[in-house]
Formats: C-alpha cells, structure tokens, sequence
C-alpha cells in the first residue's frame, strides 16, 4: 500500500480482529515504515462516541494549516465541525467533501498515511466522513487504513473497504513470544498448550506469563482451567491496575473516563480526588498508561474498559464530577458538559439545558447522531413531561437526520406516550410520514401528514399548510391513503401578509386539490402562480415539491429549472443527500428532453455518490433508470441491471420511489418484448404501470404496444386518457401524442393528418424522442401507403434521432424501412463510440464542455488528480491528445 501511494495510487483498508490479536501493533508497523510520508493518526474513544467530528479533528488537527487552500465553504465547514467557529448549520458531507480536499492537498507535498485505531469507537460524523474519503481517493498518493475489532456490538463493517482479517499466531510464533515475555524456562508441553488454549492470541500470550506462577510455567503443576482470554485478559490487566496504591487506582479510573488525552487534565483532576502528581510516576513503570509530554494514553482499548467496568457507579460519577471541573468551559465545553451529565445520578435541569445547548451545536456542525444522544441524555435527566417530549422529539429528529432510522422511530414511539401538545404530536406525526415517504409505505405517509394536519390546525395554521401540501404533493404520485381533511381545516387563500414560503406551500396545496378533482388545466395554471416566486425563497424542499408538482403536471421547462437550481444549489453546499434526491429527478426531466447521455450521467453520479456514503438502498432509483435506457438501446448488460435492480427492489422499503421504480421496470421489460416482437408480452407489461407521470411519458409507447397486440379497447383507452390531460393543460408534448394515439387507432384516410398535427405539436415540445417515434410511425405508414420519397423524409430524421440517442433496436428498425423505402441510410463512424467506463465518459463529456479539470473535481466531487488519471484513460482510449480533439468526438 505505501509503495501504491508512493506511485501515485490510493488505497485503504480495513483490519478486522478480535481483541488483542495485532490490530495497533501492525499499524504501528505500517507508521513506522513510512519513511517520507505524512502519518496522521487518530482512534476511537468509546467515551468520545457522543462528540461530533472529534476522532476526525485528531487526525487532521496537524494539517489544518493547509484549509485555507480549500474552497471557502469547505474549510469553513471544516471550522465549523471543530467547534472552531460557532457558524451556521452546515451539512455533515460537506465536511466529508472537505476531508477528501484537505488530504489531497496535503498529498500533493508527497504520500500520506492515515492510520484509524478502534474504528468500531469512531463517532458516527468521524465515521462517515473519513469513509467518505476513502471511497472517493483513486489517483492520489493517500492510505486510509482502519483496524476495528470484529467481536465488539458497535461494528465497523463496510463492505466495499478492502478487508484483512487477523488471526491468531502460528504454534511457533505463539511459542516464541511466550518465551521472550516470560522470565523463567517454559516446558514444551506448557507452550504447546498456552498456544492451542489462546488460539495464538498475542495479547493474551504476551500476559500470560505474569499471569501463572513458576510451576504452571515449567510444567509441573497443572494450568488454570480458564486462561484471561478476551473478558479474562480484561481481568488481567484490572489485576494488575488492583496492585496500585488507591491513588494509583483512582488515577487510572480518571484515565479510563477521560477523553481529552492531556495530562494535565488528568492531574487537575486528580488534585480534586486526593492524587498527588507523583501517582504518575508509580503508574507509568506498569505499562497501563503512556506518557509523553502533556499526552497520556491508556495503553489498550481492554485496560480502559477493564477498569471503567469494575468500578462502582458512585466511583464514576465522583471521577466524572472532578473531570468536568478540570475541563474549561470555553475550550472544552461539550467535553465538560458530557462529563457533568455522567456524574448526574438523577434528573437535573441545568445539565439537562447544557446538553440540549450541545445538541445544538452539533446540529450547528451537522453531527446528527451526536445531536440526538445529547438531546435522549438531556430528555433522561428532565423530570417536566412537556420539556423531556420536547427533547426526545429533537433526539428522534435528529436521529433521521443521521440516517438511523430505527432508533429515530423508537424514540418517537417513546415521546408519543408523553406528548400532550397537539404541536409536538403534529410534528411526531409529520416526522413519522417523512420515515415512511422514504423507506416505508408512502401511503401511510400521506394518512399521518393528514392527521398532522388536522391536529395542528387550530394552533398553528402554516405548519397545517405544510402537512396539507406534503400530502397533496404525495396523492399526486399514487400515495393515497383515502384521508381527507374536512373543508376549512386548512386556509388555502393566499394574503398579503404571507412570506413566499407560505404562499408557494398553499398554491402547491390548491393545485394538487384541483389535480385530485381531474382539473389539470386549473392545477396547472396555479402552479404557475407559485412557480413565478418558487426561487425567491431559499427553502429547498419548497422547490422540490414545486418542481415534482411541474413534473406531475407536466410543465417541462419548470421541472428542469427548479430540479437544475435544486441540484447546483445542493452541490454547492455540499448536501449530498440533497443532490441524491435531485439526480434521482433529473433523470426524468432529461429522459423527457431526450438527453439519454445526461440520464446515464445523472444516474451513474447518483449510484457512484450512494455507494461512497453507504445508502445502497438510493441505488435503486438510478438502477431502474439505467436498466430502461438498457431496454431501450438493446444494451447487453439489460438482464444483469434488471436482475440487480428487482432484487434491490425485493430486499428494500423505498417509499415513494417504490412504485415509481417498479413502473420503470415495467416500462423496460414492454420495450424488450416489444422489440423482441412479443406483443402481448409488451402490452401486459405496460399496463401494470401505475404512477401518472410515467404512464403520461411512456403513453405513445403503451398505446403502440396494445394496437401491436391488438387490444383496441386497451389503446383506446390509453389514448383517451392522454387526451383529456392534453386537452386540459394544451401542452405541445402532450398534443402531440395524443394525436398519435389517435393516428394509430385510425382509419387510413384520417392518419396523415394526424400525425402532422402531432409533429406540428412535436416541433414545440422539445421532446426529441417522442419526436422521433412519431417521425418513425408516419414514415412506416407512408412507406406502407406507397408514398416513398415522403416516407424518407420522417424515416431519415427519426433515424438521426435515434442514432444519436444510441437506441439500437430503433436504429435497425428506421434502416430497414429506409431500405423498404428504397433509400439506403449513411452509416455513421462508429470509431468514437469507443469502450469508456461511466466515470471516464462522464469526465470526457464535462472537459469537452471546456471545463476545467478542477472545475470537473468539484462536480463530480472527487479530486483534480483523479479527474487527471481519468483523462489519461479517455486519452488513451479515444487515441486523441488533447482537449480540443476531444471536444470533437461524438461523446453523446
């Protein structure tokens, strides 16, 4: 790994083991030979876990120096998550984004090494960011190596680090250590024991020795029948701590409960419990603890647990009251404040106010998991019924936010049963449905932002707004639970006294009402209204409800401008899970321009960002995107994404993507059979779509697949439906494809005509796909009807479209009519349709857009010099050498 990272190359790795068995010794290893390299080290603290960023600002505490060559954003965000700048909210992943930067411009001086001990200890921000990192490095000279133990409840296990497992030495090795460790002769048989008992364990052979007297040792008396392994190696080490003086002992309890590291915490103390300074030096000679400096260290993970465990909960809370008075409040404020909550034995106020004022802050820093465990504490240590719900909501809150999904749903059954405000049970229930809109059912979701409405309206009408729109956005896309609020609940008319925030929620809430009502030309013409103020507010989600309700609708140009602000907004915050939500959507709006090279790079983008922050479960929108483009272009790879998509599909609760992401699939396996010419097949499968948006932006397709398989009625039908909603909104796309609903249900006579209405429709939708097929159909017919030269005209066209959509079995099917037609069609060099993988086609799309590599880092969030290894690939591959070639290649 260091020799990759001297060539230029990352890596990272993580090494599993039990406890003792080598995890901290092999990096110590690692740190002591890399020669000319950056070692940056940090572990995990158990009793750190609740503290935000802290095992990331240890790591990179000694290069903060490099920040200020980072973006503003991020090296403030950076700022922020050290508790060095107070700031505003900012979004965890912009620090994980801001980790990746730091550490690639610190490798640009040469390789850096950073070495994560007890990664099954981290705090969860640390965690996440420093993950984050390490799935995004490729062609920078950085190690990311984590040792966590494999047998400890709080697991470190992502699957898509590198894994070495530890186990125990061989029977030789484990024999050698023993001998050197122990200070008289060992019998064979002793040793050969030893090894087979402890199954090679290195801590355990190294304790051993001390642990059995000069007979045991030699053979002539019998072994312990348990030997101190894992537990028992812990009362080894609290055996030997129990040879201290009772200084000596509280000393190394002090030890066992700080967090900071400093001696000079430790001995301030210390003084407050009795413990001379001196103690240090009877403790240090029993290699418990390690000096160095101002720096002291437990020296195992087993030893600080050993002595936490054994002593008594009025021993801990004494050591954690001297703690939190040798800690300041202006430097270690939170430190101090987790440490007064530990020596709480009861509920105390000004405590519990502390920690909520912590929660705060990490929220501030966007630790959410740290938020919410300093909200539960602080709820625990509250005795007023009001003042704990209100806590425990925070903790359930922020516990979402964190993505811990069970432990937020807990915590709101928790504060359900001591919730009396009808505001606090409005905002359970909202939080509730918004759990249920992305991993659970999304009907279920509108019923509880009904209820929440209903209980909330007669306190605070603009939250009731909020709820009532929530769920008409969600009846909208087929999330209906069949409740309905009573009229007057909620005050839908606008005045002039609403901010733009409530004046967007509440015409978003009166267009999905008259959209419920099948007015689509009302709906319609309201949204407009909010869509003309939408931006002038900052509220992300009110844009994405306001571009969801236009996607709906079908207003194309104002999807693309409220998903294209969302996403470039989102990214330049850094709000990953927001840029998430905004690709899954502009694959919609690009598919309906018929940018299919922009779906595949909104989808790629989408999959590669869910992987890096491990939420596999967000793969599964851009899988079934990915698996229809397969459909469509006749891709080899079709089966294996549509297997890959419908068991992600099988084994995940998505929320309201979930019928949106099974009628994608649908959509892909009509267009298979209906290009294999199986029509009833196709047809059958086109009508198990469900969600009106896909069914209104497949309708040309499903009604061409029920006329090939001769279900008249069915199309008629279909096309009915197209046409009241075309008729109702006056749409161009969707005309455009109602007249060709109409033009393939048609008598001969009346199909020309038709089908030029639609393309008259066409040439003012922008939707170059439906486009062509139109084109495609009426050349077919015209050809069929004798009338050639006419039929070439549409056919060439729909062929250019098709050919640069990439889409396979159109492309054969527009030759072979041209061919009937008696023209032959040109073929097109297919030397730049060259064998790049997504990330290098994406990248040499944005570069020959004429972006920079640096600009392409930011977008793509990974590193210029990845961008750059990426390049030479492109380069190497398409066989040009410079950008402007580049920009020449037909890159789709």
């Amino acid at each position: 790994m260091l020799d990759a990272a001297r060539a230029g190359l990352a890596s990272r790795m993580l090494i599993s083991a039990g406890a003792g068995v080598g995890k901290s010794a092999l990096l110590e290893a690692m740190a002591a030979q890399a020669h000319g390299a950056t070692v940056l080290r940090t572990a995990g603290l158990e009793s750190e876990s609740p503290l935000a960023f802290a095992a990331l600002h240890r790591l990179l505490r000694p290069v903060m120096d490099r920040a200020t060559s980072l973006p503003e954003p991020q090296a403030r965000a950076l700022h922020v998550a050290f508790g060095q700048d107070d700031g505003d909210r900012i979004d965890p992943f912009l620090v994980a984004l801001a980790t990746l930067s730091l550490l690639t411009e610190v490798a640009e001086a040469g390789p850096v090494l950073c070495l994560i001990d007890d990664a099954h200890w981290l705090d969860v921000a640390s965690s996440e960011a420093l993950l984050f990192a390490a799935r995004r490095l490729l062609a920078e000279p950085v190690v990311i190596v984590f040792a966590a133990r494999d047998d400890d409840p709080r697991s470190f296990a992502p699957t898509d680090v590198p894994l070495m497992r530890l186990q125990g030495l061989s029977g030789p090795a484990s024999g050698a250590l023993l001998r050197e460790r122990a200070d008289h002769d060992l019998s064979d048989q002793v040793v050969h024991q030893l090894a087979a008992r402890t199954g090679g364990n290195p801590l355990a052979l190294m304790e051993l020795p001390g642990r059995l007297n000069t007979a045991q040792l030699e053979g002539t008396a019998a072994l312990p029948d348990e030997l101190p392994l894992s537990d028992r190696v812990e009362r080894a080490f609290l055996d030997r701590c129990r040879r201290l003086s009772e200084t000596g002992q509280t000393l190394m309890l002090l030890a066992a409960a700080d967090d900071t590291g400093r001696l000079s915490v430790l001995l301030r103390a210390g003084e407050a419990l009795g413990v001379p300074p001196a103690t240090v030096h009877e403790v240090e000679p029993t290699q418990l603890l390690e000096v160095d400096g101002d720096s002291v260290r437990v020296r195992h993970p087993l030893v600080r647990s050993a002595v936490y465990q054994a002593a008594t909960g009025s021993e801990r809370r004494h050591v954690h009251a001297a703690l939190a008075d040798a800690l300041t409040a202006s430097v270690d404020r939170d430190r101090r404040t987790w440490h007064r909550a530990a020596a709480c034995d009861g509920p105390d106020e000004g405590v519990a106010a502390e920690l909520e004022a912590a929660g705060s802050r990490a929220e501030r820093r966007g630790g959410h998991y740290s938020a919410s465990e300093a909200y539960q504490r602080a709820a625990r240590l509250t005795s007023r019924d009001e003042l704990r719900a209100r806590r425990l909501f925070s903790a359930a809150r922020t516990s979402y936010a964190a993505g811990t999904i069970d432990r937020a749903g807990a915590l709101l059954d928790e504060v359900r049963l001591i919730a009396d405000d009808p505001l606090v049970r409005a905002d359970i229930d909202r939080l509730r449905g918004r759990i249920q809109v992305v991993l659970g059912s999304a009907a279920d979701a509108h019923s509880m932002f009904i209820r929440a409405a209903r209980g909330v309206a007669e306190q605070d009408q603009e939250r009731a707004v909020e709820m009532a729109a929530l769920a008409g956005v969600l009846r909208s896309h087929g999330a209906d639970s069949g409740s309905t609020l009573p009229a007057g609940v909620v005050v839908t008319g606008v005045t002039a006294s609403d901010s733009v925030r409530i004046q967007c929620l509440k015409l978003l809430l009166q267009s999905t009402t008259l959209d419920a009502e099948r007015d689509w030309g009302g709906a319609l013409k309201v949204l407009r209204t909010a869509l003309t103020i939408g931006l002038d507010t900052e509220d992300r989600d009110v844009w994405a409800n306001l571009a969801n309700i236009a996607l709906h609708l079908g207003d194309d140009a104002a999807h693309r401008r409220y998903f294209s602000a969302m996403l470039s907004a989102a990214r330049a915050d850094g709000a990953v899970m927001e840029v998430l939500y905004a690709l899954h959507r502009v694959c919609l709006s690009e598919f309906a321009a018929g940018d299919w090279s922009a779906v595949r790079r909104s989808a790629d983008d989408a999959m590669a960002l869910a992987r890096s922050i491990g939420q596999p479960a967000l793969t599964t929108t851009p899988l079934a995107w990915l698996t229809l483009l397969a459909a469509l272009g006749g891709a080899e790879d079709y089966d294996a994404l549509l297997n890959e998509t419908e068991e992600a599909l099988a084994q995940r609760r998505l929320g309201i993507m979930e019928r949106p992401v099974a009628d994608l699939l649908h959509w892909a396996k009509g267009t298979r059979a209906q290009h294999a010419g199986a029509a009833s097949e196709s047809s059958h499968h086109f009508d198990q779509m469900r969600v009106p948006v896909l069914t209104r932006l497949a309708a040309s397709a499903r009604i061409s697949a029920a006329v090939q398989a001769k279900e008249h009625s069915l199309a008629s039908d279909w096309t009915s439906e197209i046409e009241a909603f075309a008729v109702a909104t006056a749409l161009p796309w969707a005309l455009a494809v109602a007249e060709h609903g109409r033009a393939l249900l048609a008598g001969a006579d009346d199909v020309p005509g038709l089908y030029e209405r639609a393309l008259i429709h066409h040439a003012q939708a922008g939707r170059r796909y439906e486009e062509a097929c139109t084109q495609l159909a009426y050349g077919e017919h015209l050809r069929r009807a004798g009338r050639r030269v006419e039929a070439r005209r549409h056919l060439t066209k729909a062929l250019e479209t098709f050919r640069d959509l990439r889409a396979e079995p159109l492309v054969a099917r527009a030759t072979r009519e041209l061919r009937a037609s008696g023209a032959t069609a040109r073929q097109r060099n297919p030397s730049t349709l060259v064998a790049l993988t997504p990330t290098e086609l994406h990248i040499a799309q944005l570069v020959s857009h004429g972006m920079s590599n640096k600009d392409v880092a930011a977008q793509c969030w990974i590193s210029p010099r990845t961008v750059a290894f990426h390049l030479r690939n492109v380069f190497t591959k398409t066989g040009v050498t410079s950008r402007g070639e580049l920009a020449q290649l037909d890159l789709g």
